[in-house]
């Protein structure tokens, strides 16, 4: 067995962490460029959190998820205020676009130099300008992954840069950060978390210390996630999902993922809906094919167990079954009213074209087993 592991430098994680925020900025540089979100005033307490440090600061908002052109403008506002350090306060979209902006400070060249399935492909060669990454959402678990996803409107995909060297310097997980979020973002973020707990677990990379992790917050998010959804003043439950969306993070960083994520980036591009939104939709469906795929053609694999155990964690039940753990997720799903792909305007004549692209997906090399093109359509379908 062979396997490695990274992550953040350092992870900080608790309510009331961001107040390490300026301390821990002061130590790694002196002018801060700081990607947030649409609502830049929630940053309010980071940024007089890093005027009572003596660290400079200049915003750059990212209004909708990144394309390869926010990027480049966030990249000259960073070289233009002499930034040293970068900042992502928000969710999956401002922690992936800081990021981006971190490793082309210190590498040359246009992002497609470096983009996979699109662009060149390069490898980034230079460690990325320090970063430290903040979620506020319990999703993406973008402060401890090793790339960010930009999208390529021309071409209507969204593909990563991806290196080791584009890990954080420090991930700071505030759960207090979470607690005035919405029931929708809530729960596509949260199904986000799950799935990113799941297809880690069944992975071709997975191994036993993201398997822990897997196993650790799987059944934290199958409790906290519906408590968070009736009530977002439940703190304790709020905790419970940063905790399993940090571990998410830390699994597919190092496990991979499968065909949700694999069909989840092309569909981005094409659609105007949110990545935590196409992920749930996906989910049940793509659980359920693989296992009913597996027990067709490899009845021996021990994926099956997996899913099985998944079942068991996501259930409570000692006796479930592997499918009773995409039944579980369905009703999941169904309860937290997450829209089917059709309501963003998915339709079947997209499908040869978004299947093409799925296949050459990254992600989806990593699913448990290898999806024909009419198993790719049918899980369209049903999540359509």
């Amino acid at each position: 067995m062979r396997f490695e592991f990274a992550t953040a430098g350092r992870i900080a994680f608790g309510a009331g962490a961001l107040r390490e925020a300026g301390t821990i900025a002061a130590g790694l540089g002196q002018r801060a460029l700081v990607v947030t979100g649409a609502q830049t005033e929630r940053a309010a307490p980071l940024l007089e959190r890093l005027d009572a440090a003596g660290v400079a600061w200049t915003l750059f908002p990212v209004p909708t998820e990144p394309t390869v052109q926010l990027a480049c403008d966030g990249t000259a506002q960073a070289r233009e205020a002499a930034c040293d350090l970068v900042i992502g306060f928000g969710g999956g979209s401002a922690i992936d676009a800081a990021k981006a902006i971190a490793a082309l400070l210190t590498n040359e060249g246009d992002p497609l130099d470096y983009l996979e399935v699109v662009g060149r492909g390069q490898p980034i060669t230079r460690p990325a300008a320090p970063t430290i990454a903040i979620p506020t959402t319990a999703g993406t678990g973008a402060e401890v992954t090793r790339n960010a996803v930009l999208a390529v409107p021309e071409q209507r995909v969204k593909v990563s840069l991806r290196s080791p060297l584009m890990l954080p310097r420090v991930a700071l997980v505030d759960p207090e950060l979470t607690y005035s979020l919405p029931p929708a973002i809530t729960a596509s973020t949260g199904l986000d978390a799950l799935t990113q707990l799941i297809e880690p677990f069944v992975t071709r990379k997975a191994n036993p210390l993201t398997d822990a992790l897997c196993r650790e917050a799987i059944p934290r998010a199958a409790r906290a996630l519906p408590r968070a959804y009736a009530d977002g003043s439940d703190t304790a439950a709020r905790d419970e999902m940063a905790l399993a969306s940090l571990f998410g993070g830390l699994a597919l960083a190092n496990a991979g993922l499968g065909a949700v994520h694999g069909f989840a980036g092309p569909l981005g591009g094409m659609l105007a809906a949110p990545h935590g939104a196409i992920c749930a939709a996906l989910l049940p469906h793509v659980m359920a094919a693989n296992i009913a795929i597996l027990a067709e053609r490899q009845p021996d694999n021990p994926v099956l167990a997996r899913y099985a155990e998944i079942a068991r964690l996501l259930t409570g039940r000692s006796d479930a079954a592997p499918a009773d753990g995409a039944a579980w997720v369905a009703d999941l799903v169904a309860a937290l009213d997450i829209p089917p792909l059709s309501r963003y305007g998915l339709a079947e004549a997209d499908f040869p074209a978004l299947i093409d692209a799925s296949a050459r997906a990254s992600s989806m090399q990593g699913n448990p087993v290898q999806l024909t093109s009419d198993e790719m359509a049918d899980i369209l379908r049903r999540a359509s």
